[in-house]
């Protein structure tokens, strides 16, 4: 009778949040997302969830669900990157923005400073000159970064420097927005400062030598290589950063995954400068404080297109916190992080689930999870469950066609050592059209 005397009994499940679903232990509501457990229940650190699961359980309608909910609490979601695409609907039926990019159907100039400029504009002193230190270094980190998918390696430090100094110098001499054809003109102009800091010692040769290999792979983002035209022309929609936000790529062929990987870091990039215009303004009583929930989908994209690639994303999320931004990321398995092929890279990619305030699984194969247990520490029994929800469908002879996957909608929420919660996502009637990512099968 030990511990059975006096009567025990569990502890709710949170009710700050977004209303997920239902606790398939106890059949208790179960609210959850990473703003209101950071921001109004302080039960994580970090406004962060990372999110894992089989493809086709259901990774997506959860995030929806989050957005849909945030958005009612005033939280301002931006979905950076969406390639099924699996959120246009959702943004659109909130008065959203929709902008689409893709060969020949939309541009985003990975120069443009976006918001930042503007806001820099009304700005003085210390806060205008760290918002356009932050946009310099946005479109640093965007230039290598497109160079580092092009060659599969990162440039370097030296080729760093002279991009660097070409941006300043750029920023100096050009009037309006300047592209990429401009930015490889100045390195080809050759001015006094970009020599000095080619270290090429006076000689004109060896400057030609220095920078011949940079030039090159600008030149190949100018529309004449693999990544085409999508990045150096004029952006076509600016975003606005007062309303939900979409950027649909789903034109963009799961064939060209270099060109996949680009569009996604151009579109985080992008969005969190616009972020930080945004809390820039605020912070100097210019604009009303905004909270933003920002999803990035199809991480495991962007790590595979090349090394170093983790370093990128690591600078552009690390500070989400401090930037008052949610943040959901999203990839089929720890071994999409653990794949990398260098340890250092591979240490980096563990350290975003690492630093996640909370970490959101779906069915993952047995031998993915002891990876995985490193990390969030899990007990048997959740290894357990989550195999299980991994189960392939079985055939519904009745219905005459596979039945739903035994995990799809089952969703495990940990938060570091504490027991993980598992719960099931359930549609509601009002959000079924906006969930339905097979439209393209039905027939009329």
């Amino acid at each position: 009778m030990c511990g059975l005397w006096p009567y025990g009994a569990g502890s709710g499940t949170p009710m700050i949040g977004v209303p997920l679903g239902r606790n398939l232990t106890s059949g208790a509501t179960v609210c959850c997302d990473p703003i209101s457990w950071f921001q109004r229940a302080s039960l994580i650190h970090n406004p962060s969830a990372f999110v894992l699961g089989k493809p086709g359980l259901g990774k997506s309608t959860l995030i929806r669900r989050m957005t849909l909910g945030l958005s009612g609490y005033g939280v301002m979601p931006l979905i950076l990157g969406d390639l099924k695409p699996d959120y246009v609907d959702l943004v659109r039926a909130l008065g959203g923005q929709v902008i689409t990019l893709g060969r020949g159907r939309g541009y985003l100039n990975v120069l443009d400073p976006g918001e930042s400029a503007a806001a820099a504009a009304r700005l003085t002193g210390d806060a205008r000159r760290a918002l356009e230190a932050d946009a310099h270094g946005r479109r640093l980190n965007m230039v290598s970064a497109l160079i580092t998918i092009l060659r599969e390696t990162p440039p370097s430090d030296r080729e760093e420097t002279i991009l660097s100094a070409a941006l300043r110098i750029l920023d100096e001499r050009h009037d309006g927005v300047p592209v990429l054809a401009d930015l490889v003109q100045v390195i080809r102009e050759a001015p006094e400062d970009l020599r000095a800091v080619s270290l090429d010692r006076g000689d004109m040769d060896r400057y030609r030598d220095v920078t011949e290999a940079l030039e090159a792979s600008l030149i190949a983002l100018l529309g004449r290589g693999r990544l085409g035209e999508t990045f150096s022309n004029p952006t076509t929609e600016p975003m606005h950063r007062d309303k939900p936000v979409v950027f649909d790529i789903s034109s963009i062929d799961d064939g060209e995954v270099k060109l996949q990987a680009a569009a996604l870091l151009a579109c985080w990039s992008y969005g969190f400068g616009a972020v930080e215009a945004a809390q820039a303004l605020a912070d100097a009583g210019l604009e009303r404080q905004r909270n933003y929930f920002v999803v990035l989908d199809e991480l495991w994209r962007v790590l595979r297109a090349g090394r170093g690639l983790v370093d990128r994303i690591d600078a552009l999320t690390r500070l989400n916190r401090q930037r008052g931004v949610g943040m959901a990321m999203v990839t089929h398995s720890m071994a999409d992080l653990l794949a990398l092929p260098s340890p250092e890279d591979r240490a980096k990619a563990e350290g975003f689930v690492e630093r996640a305030g909370m970490v959101i699984c779906g069915g993952l194969p047995r031998k993915e999870l002891p990876g995985l247990s490193k990390v969030v520490g899990m007990s048997s029994v959740e290894e357990t469950l989550l195999d299980g929800w991994a189960t392939p469908p079985t055939w519904d002879s009745g219905l005459g066609r596979e039945a739903d996957p035994p995990g799809r909608g089952n969703f495990l929420v940990k938060v570091g050592g504490r027991p993980g919660i598992p719960l099931h996502v359930d549609l509601t009637a009002a959000e079924r059209d906006i969930n339905d990512t097979n439209r393209r099968w039905h027939t009329t």
